[in-house]
This record gives C-alpha cells, sequence and structure tokens, in this order.
C-alpha cells in the first residue's frame, strides 16, 4: 500500500496564496487612481459616463451589440430571466455542480430551477441530461462555463432551438475564453443573453461587487436598462417593478483599466495551466483538467484537479504555505436551502462523486513559476514522486 507523507515536515517553505490582488493593483494603481479621479471629479456616481464607457467596451470585447451593468452577476442572470418574462409556473435547466447564485437566481425569478449533472471531462453542462430533463414548463437553459471553460454551446443550442428554449449564459468564471464552434466567439455572447460577475477573484474582478449581461436583442437590452433601474424609462416614469440593481461609475472605471489587460493575463493563465500540467503529469493520483481540445478555450479561472486523498492534501499544503479551495464541496441540489427541489443523493453521480475530490490550486497572472513549481513538488512530496 502506497503510503501518503501527511505528517512529514516541509523542507522548505514558501507562502503562496490562492490570488494575490495585491501584487496585480500595484501593478496598475496609477491607471487606476487615474481613471477614478476622474469620476470624483465628475460627481456622476450612478449610471455616470464611465458606466457607458465601460459598458460600450465590454459588449464590444465580447462581441456584442449591447452591455448593461449590474450590481452582481447574481442580479445579471435574474434580470435576463425577468427581461425574457420568465417567472411563476417556468423551470429553468442549469448544471448541478455551479455555485449557489444561479439557483437563486432561478428562484428570485419565480421559476423553478431543474438541474442536470455533467460532461466528466469538462466539467459543463452533460447535453444528454439536458434534453431528458426538458419538460413542457422548461422555458430556459443556463449553461454555466465552468472554471473557464466554455460549455458544449453548439449542442446546447441546437437543443434550444428544437425546443423553442432560450439560452442564458452563466459566464461568471470565463471572461474572456473563446468558443471554437459552428462560430467562433467570446462566452457571453453565443446565448440570447450573457451574464458575467466582476467579483473581485474574477479574471476581470472590481474592487467590489458588479455584474454585466451582454446581448444583441435590443428589446431585451432596453427591457434590462429598466428592470435594473426601478423599472423606469425616464425619471419617474415606471412601466416595470423593477430593481436598484446599478453597477457604479467607481467600479466601472476600475474595470476599465483591467479589461486593457485581460487577454494578456488569460494568457499568462494558461502558460501556468500548462507548467502545471506539465509537473504534475506523472502523478496518477492527481486528475488534471484537459484542456487540449482545440474547440474549447480555456481562461483558467481555477486550475481544478482530482484526488481521492484530497482533505489529507489540502493540510499538507497549507502546512507549507500553500493555500488552495474547493469548487464546490457541496453540490446545490444537497444544500439545505434548496431542499425542496427534492432531489437526494445519487440524483446526480459525478457532480456528487467530483464534490469529495476537486481542488484548486493556486492560480492567477501574477504567481511565479517558482511558486507553481514549489506547489507541484510539495504535492509531488505528498503522493511520493
Amino acid at each position: 500500500m502506497k503510503t501518503y507523507y501527511s505528517n512529514k515536515p516541509p523542507t522548505t517553505f514558501m507562502k503562496v496564496p490562492f490570488v494575490d490582488l495585491k501584487t496585480q493593483y500595484h501593478a496598475i494603481c496609477d491607471e487606476i487612481k487615474r481613471e477614478m479621479e476622474e469620476v470624483f471629479e465628475d460627481c456622476g456616481f450612478i449610471l455616470g459616463n464611465k458606466v457607458r464607457a465601460f459598458e460600450n467596451e465590454f459588449a464590444r470585447y465580447c462581441g456584442c451589440r449591447f452591455g448593461i451593468g449590474v450590481a452582481s452577476g447574481t442580479d445579471a442572470i435574474l434580470l435576463c430571466l425577468k427581461a425574457l418574462g420568465i417567472g411563476r409556473g417556468d423551470e429553468v435547466i442549469t448544471q448541478a455542480n455551479t455555485f449557489i447564485a444561479t439557483l437563486l437566481a432561478i428562484h428570485y425569478s419565480g421559476a423553478k430551477p431543474v438541474l442536470v449533472d455533467i460532461d466528466p471531462e469538462t466539467y459543463t453542462m452533460d447535453t444528454m441530461g439536458l434534453s431528458e430533463a426538458i419538460t413542457e414548463r422548461t422555458k430556459a437553459i443556463i449553461p454555466v462555463h465552468m472554471y473557464g471553460r466554455s460549455a458544449h454551446m453548439d449542442e446546447i443550442k441546437r437543443i434550444a432551438s428544437k425546443y423553442n428554449l432560450y439560452v442564458v449564459e452563466d459566464a461568471c468564471q470565463s471572461h474572456g475564453a473563446i468558443y471554437y464552434g459552428s462560430t467562433v466567439r467570446r462566452t457571453g455572447g453565443i446565448g440570447d443573453m450573457g451574464c458575467f460577475s466582476f467579483y473581485p477573484g474574477k479574471n476581470l474582478g472590481a474592487y467590489g461587487d458588479g455584474g454585466m449581461i451582454v446581448t444583441d436583442n435590443e428589446e431585451l437590452a432596453e427591457k434590462v436598462c429598466m428592470l435594473r433601474d426601478y423599472g423606469q424609462e425616464r425619471k419617474y416614469r415606471h412601466v416595470l417593478k423593477g430593481f436598484n440593481s446599478r453597477l457604479d461609475s467607481l467600479q466601472a472605471a476600475v474595470l476599465m483599466v483591467k479589461l486593457r489587460y485581460l487577454d494578456g493575463w488569460n494568457n499568462l493563465r494558461f502558460k501556468h495551466a500548462e507548467l502545471y500540467s506539465k509537473l504534475l503529469k506523472d502523478i496518477p493520483e492527481v486528475r488534471l483538467p484537459r484542456f487540449e481540445k482545440k474547440d474549447f478555450s480555456h481562461v483558467f479561472h481555477l486550475f481544478v484537479v482530482r484526488t481521492e486523498k484530497r482533505d489529507f492534501l489540502i493540510n499538507y499544503l497549507k502546512e507549507r504555505g500553500i493555500t488552495t479551495g474547493i469548487h464546490y464541496p457541496v453540490p446545490c441540489h444537497m444544500q439545505e436551502a434548496f431542499k425542496e427541489l427534492g432531489y437526494k443523493k445519487g440524483d446526480f453521480p459525478i457532480t456528487e462523486s467530483y464534490s469529495e475530490k476537486v481542488l484548486s490550486l493556486p492560480m492567477y497572472p501574477e504567481i511565479t513559476e517558482d511558486k507553481i513549481e514549489y506547489v507541484s513538488d510539495a504535492i509531488r512530496e505528498f503522493y511520493g514522486y
């Protein structure tokens, strides 16, 4: 039987955080301060010039006509569903391994979340399960571009077209990822509407909460613009029961600067993923993400491996100054908050199995090769290689 050296004292020590926002900030702080100073001078703090400018830039980046800034990624999904007229009595299908925010947005719309299992290689929606989950109440599909990799969008759109369903992309982990299918487009710009989160740790992160909806549909864009701002078509003229969900100008200023660097940062993430894979490829106990398929790009919001000895490994790495994460330890259908959906253990076996094995290693553009080597060496030492 193989020995795992979970109690072996470290021979070297290096602090490796899971993310490092401070280093990134120091590299661009002068630009950030200039953009924010313009907001202070302009005093357009809510839906001001910076918001409009960033909406236009981000929509163009995604290959879409319209961008609408909102308060969070959760609100982005909710407002999309509201704009599409989805509500009580309707069903919306998404995947079981997503973050709970996807389900919360569906719930807040009044619709019922319906879950499917995942593709074991890509961690994205299982399209066979998707077809089987459709009922006469189904109105929309929310594929999640999990960990930074695009879902199987050609097949998802084919199924949606067959059953006359909307496709709302949860692109909250895939800023800048490109899908090479029947069309070559960035995630978020493939379905009817695309949703993004700008939570600080995202590939494109604000210095607080924020979100964005992108679409080519002018009517839907106008509806979302009203919904995010109390349902008003103009000041004090409320035609919809809306929300207060607006991206503020200071966050837009930060995001304008960071968008200029996004492709470069994503390229670095990909190189880091290649180095991790090279250093860990001969450890059979560690299953690495697959990203060599030409029809998917991966921007590695997270670098996720699978291992049977995850919890022991987490502690071993922690003793050596290495911080890791789990995305996610409890699947949505097993959360108490959604017990009314009636799912039980065993309903989504791949998601459930992976939730006990997935481990996210440190991944951010500024991580250095020596830190990746240090993390990889620690994993090799744990497994006795």
